[in-house]
């Protein structure tokens, strides 16, 4: 049965790719630095359960150190792109392929994938699929995926481990028992009986949490343990699955405002030679703060119908 092993292989063999195409761009000055931080990443996926908590404490801190010192760079090459005026808007055809088959894959879960990991190893799944669809139809020489997607990582630098790390910041949180004391300030400004009040509180904390730390995954644990399961859905009766994941959506909001969120945010105005690096930020506010809104709505009509 295929689980989640079976996607960390799949990251770890593809950051090892990376590492070797960054240790051979000879138009990288920094290439052995780059070469190192992907082979980390790779090494975190392949053995990072075999690793233990020291030996992954210190790959964190080898991965920080080469982020700070300025050990990484970008090469010049083109990575063996595809040339976009030839195929035109065709070429969005094979990425399409992914989300068609993580649905397929999430709809019908097949008895041997992991039906706890279904939707990650389809999605994964449907990564290789649209690949070998490329490859079948572009033709491109055999490195060429690889140089390109080491390329974009090249440029997204050391924000690349933002999500893994943040989101175990959000677990670490949450074993600390932050989460209670969120909870018992909360529980104070909430008046007793109001529904809205604890609904506009949960879904404010989830856009704030985020926009602190970064990272929606790190905020969740956070504010599900504070407000989720003992306010809204124990207190209230609402419904666990529907808040949750209305809750993360209002959370993502808080993605949308925050620098913090540098893959996201500050990478795209790196990559579009931005002289205003808040110009992405700037762009969404409205979008988030509206989303936002329709969010705190939502959960507060459609969590609770009995």
């Amino acid at each position: 049965m295929i689980g989640l092993g079976f996607v960390y292989a799949v990251a770890g063999a593809t950051f090892a790719a990376f590492a070797g195409s960054a240790f051979l761009d000879r138009s990288n000055p920094k290439r052995f630095g780059t070469a190192a931080f992907h082979a980390l990443i790779a090494l975190s996926f392949l053995a990072g359960d075999r690793l233990g908590d020291i030996g992954n404490g210190v790959l964190v801190l080898a991965l920080v150190a080469l982020a700070g010192t300025g050990a990484m760079g970008r090469g010049a090459a083109d990575g063996g792109a595809v040339n976009g005026r030839v195929h035109g808007n065709r070429l969005f055809l094979p990425a399409l392929i992914i989300p068609l088959v993580a649905l397929a894959g999430t709809l019908l879960r097949p008895d041997w994938i992991d039906p706890k990991q279904v939707t990650l190893v389809s999605l994964t799944l449907g990564v290789l699929a649209a690949l070998i669809a490329c490859y079948a139809w572009f033709r491109p020489a055999i490195a060429a995926p690889i140089d390109a997607g080491r390329q974009l990582m090249d440029g997204v630098g050391w924000a690349a481990v933002l999500p893994q790390m943040l989101a175990a910041l959000g677990a670490v949180f949450a074993l600390a028992g932050v989460g209670e004391v969120v909870g018992g300030l909360a529980g104070r400004a909430i008046p007793d009986g109001n529904l809205f009040m604890a609904v506009l509180v949960y879904a404010l904390g989830m856009a704030g949490f985020t926009i602190v730390m970064g990272n929606a995954f790190a905020a969740f644990p956070v504010m599900t343990a504070a407000i989720g399961i003992p306010v809204l859905v124990r207190g209230f009766g609402g419904d666990p699955a529907l808040i949750a994941a209305i809750g993360m959506l209002a959370g993502f909001c808080g993605t949308l405002l925050t620098p913090m969120a540098a893959n996201f945010n500050l990478v795209p105005a790196v990559l579009l030679d931005l002289k205003d690096r808040n110009a992405v930020i700037r762009a969404q506010a409205p979008t988030a703060i509206v989303l936002l809104a329709v969010n705190i709505l939502l959960i507060y009509f459609l969590g609770f119908r009995t």
